[in-house]
């Protein structure tokens, strides 16, 4: 059996004991006192009954192999982490001075002191995902399909995984047995509006062809890493920092929940990345994912 039909199956199975082991998540967690939206506790339910298919497949997913080919060589490969977070955030500034061209009110002090805390998590969230988006997803994909296929299919891949999450918040009380369908129902629901959806599917796209590109540009995933964490610090410090953002035009403002990489003028810098990636990771290829 294939990496990717596997895999496949794998989550397939994981969703469907989510929607079954969520709601008795948000009994225990209502008996012990929190009270959470129920998409937030579907949606962790669904990350950890995810991992937990994905680890009962491990040997057959070549999970070890993958990774360890991924986080290769790390004292050789950490200065492109920093390469990376570099590039991005130089791509983040262009868009946040267009802004202020613009007339947008630009709350650097504000922004600045949540830089930290939002760099914390940037960090955690980069890694995280590198290691399953890029080392595992893209480095099967490419030994099932070949490179080019597996850039597009785990960019594709990775775009609505952002995107297909219940938008709704509700409440339950008590057990309820179809609260998991529901949420799961309201987070592809989004699909039917695509049109709506489609500016941040595109700028999600790109970003995932450009992460993927790094991987094959570097041969490992620091380098993925730094760009993926300059753009969630990016994500979280606009609104910070345009703090005038809905007077802004939509090919720079964006739109949805993802606005800062849903407009024209991110598309285009993400292009333009995408464009000159081999020289912007300084160096060539070493030991990494069969990519």
């Amino acid at each position: 059996m294939s990496f990717t039909l596997r895999l496949t199956l794998a989550f397939a199975a994981g969703l469907a004991a989510a929607v079954a082991l969520a709601p008795l998540v948000a009994l225990a967690a209502a008996g012990a006192g929190y009270h959470f939206p129920f998409p937030r506790i579907f949606d962790r339910t669904v990350m950890a009954t995810m991992l937990a298919a994905m680890l009962v497949e491990a040997r057959d997913l070549d999970l070890v192999g993958l990774l360890r080919a991924g986080f290769a060589t790390p004292a050789a490969n950490a200065a492109r982490a920093l390469t990376g977070f570099i590039v991005a955030l130089a791509i983040m500034t262009i868009l946040f001075v267009a802004a202020a061209i613009l007339g947008c009110a630009v709350g650097v002090r504000g922004a600045a002191s949540l830089l930290p805390r939002f760099l914390a998590s940037a960090i955690v969230i980069a890694i995280v995902e590198e290691a399953f988006f890029r080392a595992v997803l893209f480095g099967g994909m490419t030994n099932d399909m070949g490179r080019a296929r597996a850039l597009a299919a785990s960019a594709v891949v990775y775009a609505f995984a952002h995107v297909v999450r219940s938008p709704e918040r509700f409440y339950v009380s008590g057990f309820d047995a179809t609260a998991g369908l529901r949420a799961l129902w309201g987070s592809f629901a989004q699909l039917a509006h695509p049109i709506a959806a489609l500016p941040t599917v595109a700028g999600l796209f790109l970003l995932g062809l450009v992460l993927a590109q790094a991987v094959v540009a570097t041969g490992t995933v620091y380098f993925s890493i730094g760009l993926h964490c300059g753009v969630v610090v990016g994500a979280k410090l606009w609104p910070k920092i345009a703090e005038g953002r809905a007077g802004l035009p939509g090919w720079l403002a964006g739109y949805g929940h993802q606005a800062l990489i849903s407009g024209p003028a991110a598309w285009a810098l993400t292009i333009v990345v995408l464009i000159v990636l081999r020289r912007l990771s300084r160096s060539r290829r070493r030991r990494g994912p069969a990519v």
